[in-house]
């Protein structure tokens, strides 16, 4: 079969790097793709939100399968428009990848089908949502409607920082269109957990749990940021807490959302928080985690075309979906001055000293023979191990065989799974 992968970040790259393991696989494109998914599918200049561009060269290259990476793409409609053109397509369809595109549309839903989630109101004036938050306690959650690239959400410690949120978020428009509307949550507390499903209509096949380090520093300090490593599975966290997530929130979604006439097929991503009033939901995305897909696809034995031409052939169900008892650590490597503004183009050393891990390149490029940064997460250092203390040490060993300008990474990912 001849498959097309659309996007170019270290999700892509693992995605590639699953799928060139199927012996059903014949040709491997990716487009745009980066210095590394090169080494594994052959990439084509094409950005991903360039669908005629993109429907063109599926039809002239007899693609089988297109599997869309990131979500700007899946809001904005590729799926409905590559679809249009007779394609076969892995992902959500525009009205069902609104789950993502609307923070204000998912909580709604939740209400709607008392899905577990934080208490919140939503507000399309900035006056309005200005007096509600003032009535409020901090810490509280304001969180731009739309897609921010990951960073749409603001932690506020005190009312002051939620206020500033609130007109950057709604004045100055930093996040853009996005920002027409707000939600603001209650602060949840808890363990967070990832959960990513193969989904099919009502069908839901729950991957192994993943937990994504979002701050920029060690201990949970900082900005947040697009994810600065992960791991799994989640030693710590009792598989009765795993199987509740799935079964009072996301089969219960993936239901409400076939009701809504809005049925999801692809990959359903849910952001949980393991409160003292059990789970709840923070958010959910309409595609793969970038970082998690590093840890969960490694794990994966079962071929990720079959569960791919599963779903979209609406035979989820008939899938007994296989998975690896051995951990997986995956070490973010970030460029210096990253979530704010970072260099690019600096190079990158040390590639061929790696030894017990795979690099998932994020934001790389190929320049005059060699691997520069090319982005604010540049690489994914994920190794397996027989437990999280095994991947973690490889993981970090080869980290710090990598060198580049300004280099910065996180040294406390997967610490929760050891105590």
């Amino acid at each position: 079969m001849r498959i097309l992968v659309v996007g170019g970040g270290g999700r892509e790259h693992a995605i590639c790097w699953a799928l060139k393991k199927s012996p059903k696989v014949t040709e491997l494109y990716c487009a745009p793709g980066n210095g590394g998914i090169a080494s594994v599918a052959e990439c084509v200049p094409i950005q991903v939100n360039q669908f005629e561009e993109i429907a063109q060269f599926a039809i002239d290259h007899t693609i089988d399968l297109v599997v869309i990476g990131p979500d700007d793409p899946l809001s904005e409609g590729i799926v409905d428009h590559l679809e249009a053109k007779g394609l076969t397509v892995f992902g959500p369809r525009q009205n069902a990848a609104i789950i993502e595109g609307s923070k204000v549309f998912t909580k709604q839903l939740l209400r709607k089908y008392n899905i577990p989630t934080a208490a919140y109101e939503s507000f399309e004036q900035y006056e309005d949502a200005v007096a509600y938050l003032r009535g409020q306690q901090a810490p509280i959650v304001i969180k731009a409607d739309g897609l921010a690239a990951g960073k749409g959400v603001v932690v506020a410690q005190t009312l002051e920082e939620g206020e500033k949120a609130l007109h950057d978020i709604m004045v100055a428009k930093v996040f853009g269109e996005s920002g027409n509307q707000v939600v603001i949550e209650e602060f949840l507390t808890g363990q967070e957990m990832s959960i990513l499903s193969f989904v099919d209509g009502e069908t839901v096949c729950p991957m192994v749990p993943a937990q994504d380090h979002k701050a920029v520093y060690d201990n949970d300090k900082g900005p947040n940021t697009g994810g600065m490593g992960t791991y799994s599975p989640l030693p710590h966290i009792p598989q009765a807490v795993i199987d509740e997530s799935i079964e009072t929130i996301i089969k219960p979604t993936a239901k409400a959302m076939v009701a809504e006439g809005r049925p999801f097929r692809g990959v359903l991503f849910a952001g949980l928080m393991l409160t003292p009033n059990g789970p709840k939901t923070i958010e959910f995305n309409a595609r793969f985690g970038d970082p998690e897909t590093q840890v969960v696809l490694p794990r994966l034995k079962t071929d990720l075309l079959d569960i791919f031409l599963a779903a979209v052939n609406g035979r989820l169900d008939q899938m007994e979906i296989e998975w690896s008892e051995e951990a997986a650590v995956c070490v973010i490597l970030a460029s210096e001055g990253y979530p704010a503004s970072y260099p690019k183009g600096l190079p990158i050393e040390g590639l061929e000293d790696v030894q017990d891990s795979i690099v998932f390149h994020a934001g790389t490029a190929v320049k005059d023979g060699g691997v520069v940064t090319n982005g604010g997460r540049v690489l994914g250092v994920t190794a397996l191990g027989r437990d999280i203390a095994e991947a973690r040490a490889k993981a970090y060993a080869d980290a710090d065989r990598i060198r580049f300008q300004g280099k910065h990474n996180r040294t406390d990912i997967a610490k929760k799974a050891l105590v």
